[in-house]
């Protein structure tokens, strides 16, 4: 609330005709003043003027000086009202308010700035009929508005209209900026209509809530807005007081505190020390005597101890000696929770979380037998290796969960300072312990499962090698004298059972890796994430969604079809993705309230996720010189189409496709080798020496590297040469050497998957593989044929038919 009145009575007590602080009778007079039906009309940028109130007005627009001093030279009445948008310099019409305030203007004064003010006084109420003119200034029709009064002895207004006047007063008496004589000012006016117009004006109100109220021709209702107005903005203020004086009392406490503080630093300077240091060293003490640990580690921290009370307070040293205790004594030391080593239970916990993986989960069982017979945790450390979304990691939550143990785990993907697993000197600012470290004070106790996560993806830096760091970590022979350099004494982690993930163990340094037991993660077969989907994804989807089990129903043809159109992957994450999708489209329908459908089909998939991906098949074996090969890739096993043409030429070799080193020198092993055994292919020397060969891999954009690829790329060369088909449906991977002879490769499962789901039917493979195949699944292998060999001529018997193109 603004009080600006009072300023400008005080201005011109001499000439009482305005005193703002009006009478009933003197408002009556006012209202019974005769007012032409034509005024120039005074549009205000940020006032609205009310009747009966006094009001100082600065005009700097040239149209409203020229009409101001007219209208006082004249003695004539002028029409005020508002401006719609306060940024127009020129208002046109339409911008002008139609209700405003006949004015009558008592003072004018000239100001240095060449702008002009005018004190006004407001009249009555009037409405703008039509526009006459708009030059030299806006001229206007107009016709007066009364206002509706209340009925005598209304109750309900003389409450409103008392309660005004006492909420207007405790304005003035919690506003810092309002002078006291304000609520005089108030108190004093006798007329109920002009205190609520008087308030009206003074309000600390926008434009528009002023001219609505000023449209108001109830006065009942306008007093009602001014004193919900009021109100709301006595709340604010008293609001705005009590942050104030909670501030203020804060800062005085924080002062006080000081102050306190100060005093009590003076009085341990002279005494030499201080008791709130050494109530801190006596805590630190009798957590040592109930700490449970060994003599070395204690005989260490009581010499700590000791320096740290030859410390002074308030030296930073004094902080960083402190913090170095309190990790000592965080950390568990010898401190073990009671392992539950129930291989059966173990085997039930990893059968409940993981389909498939028999291997890794026999490998897993072994290691906990070998652990409840033998007491200790001094075997080697296990490297879970695979593609990604196999479980790996969620594999060592399992461990814990079966052992009852606590679960920690650490990525190390792009960490490349060695800092972070060994820790900074104590004595450097901000120094803080390794990750190791810190991870077992977090778990509580010596002993809990600790992953460390993507360890092939461990940097090197300028800070130093985090491998060679870890290779104290998972060395059974050294860890159990572990040095971090902020603890800076031997710490004990044989204890920890450490398992490692990583995707790609070519970039595991070999020290590192001849530390652990290397344990393969293959991909999941189509009917092995089929039963993932079914027992763990769907489920954990439905409940993650907010909907219940019979929300979705989806059969097993319909999971394939998920598996096989929309999933190019060994692990389960895509899968969980698409499922997820599903999961929210059904979701969104039952918020919706729509009649949903639980049965998913095909179709509707298709609808949902959208038309499903291409994935390689197998086409067919019409054009010579087009061999189907098998290859693995960091996302499981695919098939690949390796074709060969020739040219006129002096037997030059090319080749196109993104083909990286190994599989460039298979091509010319298996060119060299086609020229020097040509005789008994069939094939003249002279056809070889003027041809050009070229050989193309399709997916150009696609890197391909690897040895697998020998004997594909041989039997493309032979068909081209020979002009022999290659036989139907059959598939083969291997690598050869000048000899002739095949050697095996690796991937075999992923690659045999791969050719299943592109409608291979017959497989050939180096014989040294028929284990990899026996370790297999029979249900995964039903209707391949498998074809074990060890030369390339048998490849070629198998592989070419005896018809040419």
């Amino acid at each position: 609330m603004k009080i600006d009145n009072l300023t400008f009575q005080d201005n011109i007590t001499e000439d009482s005709e305005f005193i703002p602080l009006l009478s009933e009778e003197e408002e009556q007079q006012l209202l019974n003043t005769d007012v032409p039906n034509v005024l120039a009309i005074l549009p205000l940028r940020n006032t609205v003027l009310f009747p009966g109130v006094v009001i100082p007005i600065t005009a700097g627009r040239d149209k409203s000086i020229h009409l101001l001093k007219e209208a006082y030279a004249k003695k004539q009445y002028i029409g005020v009202t508002s401006q719609k948008d306060v940024k127009q310099d020129e208002p046109e019409q339409n911008d002008i308010s139609k209700i405003g305030t006949v004015a009558k203007i008592h003072k004018m004064i000239k100001m240095p700035d060449g702008n002009t003010t005018v004190i006004l006084q407001g009249l009555r109420r009037f409405k703008i009929i039509e526009f006459i003119s708009e030059d030299p200034y806006f001229k206007a029709e107009i016709t007066l508005l009364s206002d509706k009064k209340p009925k005598k002895n209304d109750a309900e207004y003389d409450a409103i209209i008392d309660s005004i006047k006492d909420v207007a007063i405790q304005i003035v008496k919690n506003s810092p900026n309002l002078p006291s004589e304000a609520s005089f000012a108030v108190k004093s006016i006798e007329s109920p209509s002009f205190l609520v117009n008087f308030v009206s004006s003074n309000m600390d109100l926008n434009m528009e809530d002023k001219q609505n109220l000023l449209n108001e021709s109830s006065i009942k209702e306008r007093a009602t807005k001014t004193l919900r107005h009021l109100n709301f903005e006595l709340q604010k203020l008293k609001l705005k007081n009590d942050i104030h004086s909670k501030t203020k009392y804060e800062l005085d406490q924080q002062q006080r505190e000081y102050f306190l503080n100060q005093q009590m630093r003076t009085i341990q300077e002279e005494l030499g020390g201080g008791f709130s240091s050494d109530q801190e060293i006596q805590e630190l003490r009798q957590r040592a005597k109930n700490k449970k640990w060994g003599k070395e580690p204690q005989q260490y921290f009581d010499k700590e101890l000791k320096r740290m009370e030859r410390l002074n307070p308030q030296m930073p040293e004094f902080s960083i000696q402190r913090n170095y205790l309190e990790f000592m004594l965080d950390l568990p030391w010898q401190k073990v929770s009671k392992d539950k080593l129930n291989i059966n239970y173990a085997k039930k916990i990893l059968n409940q979380d993981h389909y498939g993986l028999e291997k890794v989960k026999e490998r897993i069982l072994e290691y906990l037998a070998v652990l409840k017979l033998k007491g200790d945790m001094k075997s080697p450390i296990l490297c879970l290796y695979g593609p990604p979304g196999v479980g790996k990691t969620s594999l060592g939550k399992s461990i814990a969960r079966a052992l009852q143990r606590e679960y920690q785990r650490m990525s190390l993907g792009g960490l490349h300072d060695e800092s972070e697993i060994r820790g900074h000197r104590k004595t450097y600012i901000g120094a803080m312990p390794g990750r190791i470290l810190q991870n077992i004070k977090r778990a509580g106790v010596s002993n809990p499962v600790f992953v460390l996560d993507e360890i092939d993806k461990l940097g090197r830096s300028n800070q130093g090698d985090p491998t060679s760091a870890m290779l104290e970590v998972l060395d059974p022979e050294q860890n159990t004298t572990f040095h971090d350099n902020y603890l800076d004494q031997a710490y004990d982690l044989s204890n920890v059972m450490f398992i490692a993930t990583a995707n790609d163990i070519s970039n595991i340094p070999a020290p590192l890796r001849d530390r652990m037991e290397m344990v393969q993660v293959n991909g999941y077969t189509v009917e092995e994430k089929v039963q993932i989907a079914k027992k763990h994804l769907l489920p954990k989807q439905l409940e993650d969604h907010g909907l219940a089990k019979d929300f979705i129903k989806i059969g097993k043809k319909e999971l394939t079809f998920l598996v096989d159109g929309y999933t190019r992957e060994s692990g389960v994450r895509m899968l969980d993705k698409k499922i997820a999708s599903l999961a929210r489209f059904i979701a969104k329908d039952v918020a919706m309230e729509k009649d949903v459908d639980p049965k998913l089909t095909r179709e509707k998939i298709e609808e949902i996720l959208g038309p499903p991906q291409e994935s390689n098949k197998y086409e067919n074996n019409d054009v010579p010189g087009v061999v189907t090969g098998l290859a693995w890739t960091s996302v499981g096993g695919d098939i690949l189409f390796i074709e060969s043409i020739l040219s006129k030429g002096k037997g030059n070799l090319s080749m196109t496709g993104n083909l990286g080193k190994v599989m460039k020198e298979s091509a010319q092993i298996a060119l060299e080798y086609v020229k020097a055994n040509h005789e008994s292919f069939d094939i003249p020397l002279q056809k070889i020496e003027e041809s050009n060969v070229h050989i193309h891999v399709p997916e150009g954009a696609v890197p391909k590297d690897g040895p697998s690829a020998g004997i594909t790329m041989l039997t493309s060369i032979v068909s081209t040469f020979t002009r022999r088909k290659v036989k139907k449906n059959i598939a083969m991977t291997g690598e050869i050497t000048l000899r002739g002879k095949v050697l095996p490769v690796g991937g075999i499962k992923e690659k045999i998957l791969a050719a299943k789901r592109a409608g291979i039917k017959e497989i050939i493979l180096c014989e040294q593989n028929q284990k990899d195949v026996q370790e297999i699944n029979e249900q995964y292998l039903t209707g391949l044929k498998f074809h074990f060999v060890n030369r390339m001529e048998e490849v070629l018997e198998i592989a070419l038919l005896k018809t040419k193109a």
